[in-house]
């Protein structure tokens, strides 16, 4: 998503973290959440990516108990989107469709050519593409993607 600033939502994630739950976010832009605190935030982290283009989706995934859920939304976590605009949560439940977004958040989650992760301060690290098995770009790796299809995606009729 583009801003995660709503406190009700950052205290339950704080909740789920100090619980024991792993909690893994990818946020563009404004990010109010600490993560890394210990005692508070120690099970989530957050990355940022900042490429060419501007991109931050809104894809969500749960997995609890064995259960995955995965939810296409149209709102970023801010009070002014969750409280006074009408804003969309969609689940889906295609398979298909569920396991190309599990890999779009995996792809984004490893980029470590526009990927930075936050700092508990705050502060933002890029990630380096040199320490790891090779570079991720994950808006190449999706541009190329696009450039190289061809015909329609495939749905369910």
């Amino acid at each position: 998503m583009n801003s995660l600033v709503d406190k009700k939502v950052i205290n339950r994630l704080y909740e789920a973290s100090q619980a024991g739950v792993v909690i893994r976010l990818i946020i563009r832009g404004i990010c109010v959440l600490r993560p890394g605190l210990a005692g508070v935030s120690e099970n989530i982290t957050v990355h940022s990516i900042v490429g060419r283009f501007l991109e931050h989706s809104r894809l969500f995934y749960f997995y609890n108990n064995g259960e995955e859920d995965v939810f296409l939304s149209s709102a970023d976590w801010m009070p002014r989107n969750l409280n006074e605009r009408i804003e969309l949560l969609v689940p889906i439940e295609y398979g298909p469709h569920k396991e190309r977004i599990k890999e779009i958040l995996r792809l984004n989650y490893e980029d470590n050519v526009n990927g930075h992760v936050m700092n508990s301060d705050g502060t933002y690290t890029l990630l380096d593409a040199l320490t790891t098995d090779g570079a991720i770009d994950a808006q190449a790796a999706f541009q190329k993607e696009a450039e190289t299809r061809e015909g329609p995606v495939e749905t369910e009729n």
